[in-house]
């Protein structure tokens, strides 16, 4: 059960990454150039927040179950990674990401809808980015 959570947790992170970076870019796009917010983009930023809410419910499984998760081995870098940096990381992005799809619903103006969606999923992103366990910053970490 603890591999496939892993494998899951692991692949459906490109999921979630290709549809921030698209709603990044979209939101970008159309506030730079006064665009719409159309069904479509509602429908990006829906599907963002739910892939990063679903990264958010198996990775909350996993911090139970995972042997890379111990909160007494702080000084070693793996354990306070996974314990720590990358749960910390991900839930406030997870929180930003989440702020910015509940405060640009309630916005007046299509360029507000924007511009919030922009700034919180991009910040969210860049948390997001600098928090996954990349193959080239933790050691056994795979890209898949």
């Amino acid at each position: 059960m603890y591999a496939g959570l892993v494998h899951a947790h692991s692949g459906l992170r490109w999921i979630a990454l290709v549809l921030l970076v698209a709603a990044v870019v979209t939101a970008i796009g159309k506030w730079q150039g006064r665009g719409s917010y159309t069904d479509g983009n509602r429908k990006l930023y829906l599907f963002t927040l739910i892939s990063v809410h679903t990264q958010l419910l198996l990775g909350i499984v996993l911090l139970f179950i995972s042997p890379k998760v111990n909160f007494g081995m702080m000084s070693e870098k793996l354990y306070r990674f996974y314990s720590v940096e990358h749960t910390t990381g991900m839930l406030i992005a997870i929180i930003l990401i989440t702020i910015g799809y509940s405060r640009s619903k309630r916005a007046s103006d299509a360029t507000a809808k924007q511009r919030l969606v922009a700034i919180f999923y991009g910040i969210g992103l860049l948390l997001i980015l600098a928090s996954i366990p990349w193959p080239f910053r933790i050691a056994g970490a795979g890209w898949f």
